[in-house]
């Protein structure tokens, strides 16, 4: 492994034009050491157990629903997009459905797969960092310890640990993870040109997963890497005036491992789903129902705190790069300023005790981070492109990509450990005379972090567009939901929907179940014969006629509409005119805690 020029740093160190290293490229090994092992098991089953955890206190029904009765139809050889609508990339849906193949309609599975990939992710943001921290400039016996605070923060802030239950977009995130763990082991070692494809060719193709996983992160951080990639084989043309060359090098081995693996992607989804049908559901419905406007999606850098933290970590960063550094002074003036709006997140936690007021003053670091990281990236370009100097701009891609469907600092839930990743790439920019404030600054982010956001994943703000009572904790007596738990009544009124169903509704008749908050047909083991099961603007394609038109069709016998719902807002915008016309075929048949059921005439 080689330790990487930074041109931040060398500018910063000469001031002037940047400065080639001189003598031999220093080389790290990156076989893994019993201390490597010890951390990477620690990583793992620290993140693995609180995603676990989490799991066992909360239920997140809507999201559950969706997610388990979509791929229960998929387990029953139902074809996504073609036999009915789907708007998410596959590939989450599809290794649920495998699960339920292989192990069967049991809730702690998805559980058990949450835990492991949360803890998998953990581990591969922490290698992501190692690789980076080694090109730093930072005392060589400090570089393992950097890297293992920058990703302690990540088992209790890791990819399934804000958001407990197997989801598109962590999955997507860590699809880019082991993504950018090649691409940077790739921009760490210096081979040359055509040595070896496998590596490159292996990290193209992992760029091209996360478009299957969601479609809003992975588009944009596959089309991020192919720009990049190009740019480097056209500047390597220029370079040596030949084509042969770049056709020979690394980078065209990652074009094609990209390429290649987008092609077996689209043959698959043309053989099966039908590309047609994947691009009418995923790319034109889903922008039509979810894609914002760049104002909206640019309002996140509107957050007031900027004002004052962005001209404190600019000061700080910007003393790094000054001569002034060698004096004592100077560096503990740039560790204050560094340091301030961590600070000043921990010190508003020990002010405030509104958990939505101490989460917004986490989130606020989103933008300062992202800003600064992207600004070191910029100027890391001034000495020359290449593809270590282009990864920050990669994992910005993915972050903002996100974004796109949601528009708020809230769905970073599942993008902490590229966070992460970017805070490293910047702190590893610092030049040599700021070693001390690098290892600070360090350990300043690991304590904000891990106290701030255990207690921000703890405390389900991200989850409160559901309802989570004071009460005690409910488990079902579903079989198939055995070790599910929740708060309130909602577990209590499904076991009563579930016994209903099992006693008055014969399994072959077609059902209606509005607005599918609950994962029914994965719980009761019934075939869902209606191409909808969670109706909100999102996920459905009907207005209220077109549905009654399309109960009729597929001859629906009953409708079950759910009163007490755990989600906060009502999901079905023309509710009323849809009861109103459910009414008219289905008279209501009976009433039970939380549902009401209505009986074809």
């Amino acid at each position: 492994m080689n330790s990487v020029p930074h041109p931040f740093r060398d500018l910063c160190e000469k001031g002037g034009k940047p400065q080639r290293p001189t003598g031999p490229v220093h080389q790290e090994s990156s076989s893994w050491r019993l201390r490597d092992f010890i951390a990477a098991a620690l990583l793992f089953l620290g993140t693995a157990a609180f995603v676990w955890w989490q799991n066992s206190r909360v239920a997140v029904l809507w999201d559950l629903g969706y997610l388990l009765d979509t791929s229960w139809r998929i387990a029953l050889g139902q074809m996504p997009y073609r036999d009915f609508p789907l708007v998410h990339s596959p590939l989450t849906f599809v290794l649920q459905a495998a699960l339920i193949r292989l192990a069967g309609r049991h809730y702690l599975v998805p559980v058990a797969y949450a835990a492991i990939a949360g803890g998998v992710g953990t581990v591969l943001a922490w290698r992501i960092v190692l690789l980076v921290v080694r090109g730093a400039a930072v005392w060589a016996w400090a570089k393992w310890p950097v890297a293992l605070m920058l990703a302690a923060p990540l088992t209790v802030l890791g990819i399934y640990s804000v958001y407990p239950h197997p989801i598109y977009d962590c999955d997507c995130a860590l699809a880019i993870l082991l993504a950018v763990l090649l691409l940077t082991s790739l921009a760490t070692t210096r081979g040359t040109a055509g040595s070896s494809w496998v590596l490159p060719v292996a990290a193209g193709a992992a760029t091209v997963l996360p478009v299957f996983s969601k479609q809003n992160m992975g588009l944009p951080f596959l089309a991020a890497v192919g720009a990049g990639i190009l740019l480097l084989l056209v500047l390597e043309f220029f370079k040596t005036r030949s084509i042969g060359r770049p056709l020979r090098s690394q980078s065209a081995f990652v074009l094609a491992g990209m390429a290649s693996a987008w092609l077996l992607g689209l043959a698959a989804i043309a053989s099966t789903a039908g590309i047609g049908n994947y691009l009418h559901w995923t790319v034109q419905f889903a922008a039509q129902r979810r894609l914002p406007g760049l104002s909206r999606m640019l309002s996140v850098y509107r957050e007031p705190s900027l004002l004052w933290m962005l001209p404190a970590l600019g000061a700080g960063l910007a003393l790094c790069c000054t001569r002034r550094m060698e004096r004592r002074w100077a560096r503990i003036v740039a560790m204050c300023l560094m340091a301030a709006p961590l600070a000043a997140t921990l010190l508003l936690l020990l002010i405030q005790n509104d958990a939505e007021e101490r989460a917004d003053n986490l989130l606020a670091l989103w933008p300062l981070l992202l800003l600064a990281g992207f600004v070191v990236a910029v100027f890391e370009l001034r000495r020359g492109v290449t593809l270590g100097r282009l990864m920050p701009f990669f994992v910005l891609a993915a972050i903002h990509g996100t974004f796109l469907s949601q528009q708020l600092w809230g769905s970073t839930y599942a993008l902490w450990p590229l966070l992460m990743v970017l805070v490293a790439q910047t702190l590893a920019a610092l030049p040599p005379r700021a070693r001390p404030v690098l290892v600070t600054t360090t350990a300043m982010v690991c304590v904000t972090f891990t106290i701030c956001g255990g207690l921000y994943a703890v405390s389900l703000e991200r989850l409160s567009y559901i309802q989570i009572p004071d009460a005690p904790i409910e488990h079902s007596s579903v079989p198939a939901l055995r070790g599910i738990a929740d708060r309130g009544p909602y577990l209590a009124n499904f076991d009563e929907l579930v016994g209903f169903a099992e006693r008055e509704i014969p399994r072959a008749n077609a059902l209606l179940v509005l607005p599918g908050e609950d994962p029914f047909y994965y719980a009761t083991g019934r075939i869902p014969q209606f191409p909808v099961t969670l109706f909100d603007p999102t996920t459905d394609p009907y207005s209220a006629p077109e549905l009654l038109a399309e109960a009729r069709r597929h001859d629906v016998g009953w409708v079950i509409v759910k009163r007490v719902q755990q989600i906060n807002s009502d999901p079905m915008p023309e509710r009323e005119q849809t009861l109103h016309l459910v009414a008219l075929d289905y008279p209501l048949y009976r009433r039970l805690e939380g549902y009401d059921i209505y009986r074809k005439r």
